[in-house]
């Protein structure tokens, strides 16, 4: 009766151990990046905040998509441009938002007046859209761009709109690009 009891035990012990087992997960059949609401406008006002190689100081100028040569390309104030970051070297794009006060705020804040506390309370929204890339220029170094957008609606259709012409993947609010799983025997 031990015996019998004893292999029953290691039998259920023996299955659960089979279902502990990790197991690769299955590919999904959705499409890369559904088609935005609003298409992004193939040119739009940007401020770069930092993030490129070479190019430390933050200005204002124009992001444009470049289909013909399946690039995104910064332009400075002087209309020239300064960098650019080809479509299949993004690796992982996201929104990103901070609430900071506004400079009106800290000007209020800082008046001697009784109630001039308040002031910090004045906040305004910063939008960025935030790029992972492989650097085409310097091997084995990847980037990290930031880029100050005016409004949400912008900041989401540019982001599908990129995520749809490099091919990326949807998790949540970000794209990325999958890593190749290669398969050794």
């Amino acid at each position: 009766m031990k015996r019998v009891l004893f292999l029953i035990i290691a039998l259920f012990l023996g299955a659960g151990a089979a279902f502990g087992q990790p197991r690769p997960v299955e590919a999904s059949s959705k499409p890369a990046a559904a088609a935005p609401a609003n298409p992004a406008p193939v040119s739009f006002e940007a401020k770069y905040e930092g993030g490129m190689f070479g190019y430390t100081d933050k200005e204002v100028g124009m992001l444009k998509f470049d289909d013909d040569n399946q690039r995104l390309i910064f332009f400075g104030k002087d209309q020239k441009e300064k960098f650019s970051i080809p479509y299949k070297s993004v690796l992982v794009i996201y929104p990103q938002s901070k609430s900071v006060t506004s400079t009106t705020g800290n000007v209020v804040r800082n008046i001697p007046l009784p109630g001039s506390v308040l002031g910090g309370l004045i906040k305004e929204k910063r939008r960025y859209l935030v790029m992972h890339f492989d650097d085409p220029d310097v091997e084995a170094a990847k980037g990290l761009v930031n880029f100050k957008l005016d409004n949400k609606e912008l900041l989401d259709s540019v982001i599908q709109s990129l995520a749809g012409k490099a091919n990326l993947q949807q998790r949540g609010d970000a794209y990325y690009r999958p890593k190749k799983i290669k398969n050794e025997i």
